[in-house]
């Protein structure tokens, strides 16, 4: 559907922009990831799924980038990480890909209306909490290789 191919298209802009393709000239990178439940968050959680499987597959990247999804609810806090529900009742739904070097935002979509104000609280937010993500990958990347 509609809702899916922007999915898609936000995906892949995101990859193409920190994959060194030019370091493997001709050659096609196939990405496939299967939603099997969505319980909030999805775009964000196809994002960290998307750079993890690029670092699995040992792809050259210019940067990690992780996704990080806000909520805004109606009385002006702010919800990282919501679930489907929190979503829905939020006056608005604001996603970002977040690069590892120099926290620089890589993508950036909305559902529903903010102010530039709220929109700058809500990326400050998506920033400091990329540290934690990173860390996660970083955590995980060593479990998955240390000779134990």
């Amino acid at each position: 559907g509609v809702m899916e191919r922007s999915r898609e298209q936000l995906l892949r802009q995101t990859c193409e922009a920190v994959v060194l393709g030019v370091l493997h000239p001709r050659t096609a990178i196939t990405l496939v990831l299967q939603v099997l439940s969505d319980a909030g968050s999805l775009l964000s959680c196809c994002l960290n799924a998307a750079c993890m499987a690029l670092l699995d597959a040992g792809l050259p990247l210019a940067a990690l980038f992780c996704g990080v999804t806000c909520a805004l609810q109606p009385d002006g806090t702010i919800l990282l990480d919501p679930t489907a529900r929190q979503e829905q009742e939020a006056r608005a739904t604001l996603t970002f890909a977040i690069g590892s070097s120099g926290r620089k935002v890589l993508m950036a979509t909305t559902k529903g209306s903010c102010s530039v104000d709220e929109m700058q609280q809500c990326l400050a937010a998506a920033q400091r909490a990329a540290d934690t993500i990173f860390q996660f990958y970083r955590d995980s990347v060593r479990r998955r290789y240390s000779k134990s």
